[in-house]
């Protein structure tokens, strides 16, 4: 794996937020990736590994997540709270434009980014997300997101989500279960293996609107003139095919691309989604 160097900064509310940092030029926009609900920095190790050096890659932890603290206030796991937290980690690190890599409530981030200052967002990926997202979906997660688990060993994690998610991941073997094992949960003092995020992140997410907050569509619409990627798992429950249509069709810089057999979401190590990847990026440079 690509080395890194660890960074902290720190957000309005006096939190202390961690990412990771992978070094590469400083005549390129910087990578900055955002992951999904319950995911952290480490969802993001095989596509920083395979971009650090060409790309400066910045790989976040969210608030509440992995290396990041915890908030008193649960009411702040909020799409708009993640949004003024990532402003000011631009502001500290002086990053006046950046590619946004936003998987499912990442991409929302990055929409809402892009209407929040138009012109510092270079280019964009989406992951398996849009403006509408699909209600079967969100009940799902609604389902699970916030219920503690713990287990013995890695190899009872990864059998655990190999049998919770095989409907997202039907092609994979126990290897693949255990990186994501390893990427989704933490060891702890007591060596009880528990997932790596605070469980009141389900507290404003439970509410229906919360997900997101605003009406999606108009802050879309800020990515207009920059090229964008809209990535889908063909299998996915959150994101439908018309959707995405849509996007690329009203985005006047934008690709589509499905990534066959998989739901939400796809790791973006796929080799349909390495490819658009690179097509993005190609973009990007040669602005």
């Amino acid at each position: 794996m690509a080395e890194w160097q660890n960074g902290v900064w720190w957000s309005n509310d006096n939190l202390r937020l961690h990412y990771r940092d992978y070094a590469g030029p400083a005549d390129k926009p910087p990578i900055i990736c955002i992951p999904g609900l319950t995911r952290n920095a480490r969802d993001y190790e095989g596509v920083a590994a395979r971009l650090a050096g060409d790309w400066r890659v910045i790989c976040v932890d969210l608030r509440g997540r992995g290396e990041s603290a915890y908030a008193p206030d649960p009411m702040s796991y909020v799409p708009l709270t993640y949004v003024q937290d990532l402003e000011r980690l631009l502001d500290t690190l002086g990053i006046e434009r950046f590619v946004s890599v936003g998987t499912s409530l990442g991409g929302i981030v990055t929409m809402l980014l892009a209407a929040t200052d138009r012109g510092r967002i270079a280019g964009a990926l989406l992951n398996d997300v849009g403006p509408e997202i699909d209600p079967a979906g969100l009940a799902r997660i609604r389902g699970y997101v916030g219920k503690n688990a713990n287990h013995p060993t890695w190899m009872h994690a990864a059998r655990a989500l190999a049998e919770a998610n095989a409907a997202v991941y039907p092609g994979w073997g126990i290897e693949q279960w255990l990186v994501m094992a390893k990427r989704l949960f933490k060891l702890t003092s007591a060596g009880r293996i528990v997932l790596d995020y605070d469980m009141k992140i389900a507290e404003p997410f439970r509410i229906p609107g919360n997900e997101s907050g605003v009406d999606m569509w108009p802050a879309l619409d800020a990515l207009a003139d920059v090229p964008v990627l809209v990535v889908r798992g063909e299998r996915s429950d959150i994101f439908a095919a018309a959707t995405a249509e849509k996007m690329v069709a009203r985005l006047g810089k934008a690709e589509g691309v499905t990534v066959s057999g998989v739901g939400h979401t796809p790791t973006l190590e796929e080799p349909e989604a390495v490819a658009a990847i690179d097509r993005l990026l190609a973009k990007v440079a040669n602005e």
